[in-house]
């Protein structure tokens, strides 16, 4: 059987035999959906410069250097993260994207800032994970100004030149946290919620929900005032072992941000009859939740889907590079997974 030529790979693709030629001299420049049709037809004819034309299409993408601000490296829930920020990188098929993934483990507002300003030196556009601030707000503001976009994820910011907000529905991701507690206890009691901090919008407004919820459907059980762990482990633990020692009368958790593995130590020392008799809803998940989720001790985990989340934080960003000056905020709203210990 003859070797596919040229003109055959042209007829097959649809194109001329100078765009074939173009291609594959690389001499000039050629649509890149025009490069992936023909690389295509030179896969199903079995043309032998198949190579040649994936590494020509490969140069023709567009090239981004997008740098990702986390938080805390040392929670195994920010590392996973960004493990799929870099899968969902790889998987774009129609760009060529450096992702650049900073851990911020010292929260201080002047230190979220000052890697914020960093990473715009060297980045086209900034994703960003952090409470709302001032100062921060403030360098978003710059770097906008300078051309370099910000998209808050997971936690949304109120600086007006945010160029975008790729996350979950807060307010009903809060109101069904208490609809869990609220179906699965029986009687009065009192309800703890826990925070990582009052400057997270994210958690700020599904606390808002969930006390609205109980207010309306659940008189019965009454909400205590947030109790901050500055999304330290240690410091979840300390509060919740607290809470299981000193009220008798505490029927459910609900943790809005980090800490959940201190929770769920505190519950493990707890007297069996003690800690089964809590509910406790949490957000996202990561090991230590899966971990609670087949001991039973927790009820539900509210999450981000982490592919389709980093997926369209990755589009978004693109999105925004593109953008005018004065262009509307790009709102990218991710429905939340439900996990209970049935569903794992």
């Amino acid at each position: 059987m003859k070797r596919p030529r040229i003109v055959d790979l042209a007829q097959a693709a649809g194109v001329s035999v100078a765009t074939v030629n173009r291609i594959l001299s690389g001499s000039t420049s050629v649509r890149v959906a025009t490069i992936q049709r023909v690389q295509d037809a030179a896969a199903e004819i079995g043309f032998h410069g198949l190579n040649t034309i994936d590494s020509r299409r490969t140069k023709s993408m567009p090239y981004y250097r997008l740098g990702f601000l986390l938080q805390q490296s040392s929670r195994e829930l920010y590392r996973l993260f960004g493990q799929k920020i870099e899968e969902a990188a790889l998987q774009r098929q129609h760009e060529r994207i450096e992702p650049v993934l900073e851990f911020v483990d010292r929260l201080e507002p002047e230190n979220i800032a000052a890697q914020l300003k960093a990473l715009g030196n060297t980045c086209d556009a900034i994703a960003l994970i952090a409470g709302d601030h001032p100062l921060i707000g403030q360098t978003i503001q710059a770097l906008r100004a300078n051309g370099k976009p910000v998209v808050a994820y997971i936690t949304d910011q109120s600086a007006p030149g945010r160029a975008g907000y790729v996350g979950t529905d807060n307010w009903k991701l809060g109101r069904t946290a208490a609809w869990f507690i609220a179906q699965t206890t029986k009687g009065s009691g009192r309800i703890a919620v826990l925070i990582g901090n009052h400057r997270y919008q994210c958690q700020d407004i599904s606390d808002a929900s969930f006390r609205s919820y109980i207010r309306e459907n659940a008189p019965h059980l009454t909400v205590d005032d947030c109790r901050p762990t500055h999304e330290e482990p240690q410091e979840a633990y300390r509060i919740t072992a607290r809470l299981l020692t000193e009220l008798d009368d505490l029927v459910g958790i609900y943790i809005a941000g980090g800490g959940i593995s201190g929770v769920l130590q505190a519950l493990r020392e707890a007297p069996e009859g003690k800690h089964r008799s809590v509910r406790l809803v949490c957000r996202d998940i990561g090991p230590e939740t899966r971990k609670g989720l087949a001991e039973g001790l927790i009820t539900a985990a509210l999450c981000h889907p982490l592919e389709q989340t980093s997926s369209q934080l990755v589009q978004t960003m693109i999105d925004a590079i593109g953008q005018l000056q004065g262009s509307p905020i790009l709102q990218r709203t991710i429905p939340f997974e439900i996990i209970t210990p049935e569903s794992l």
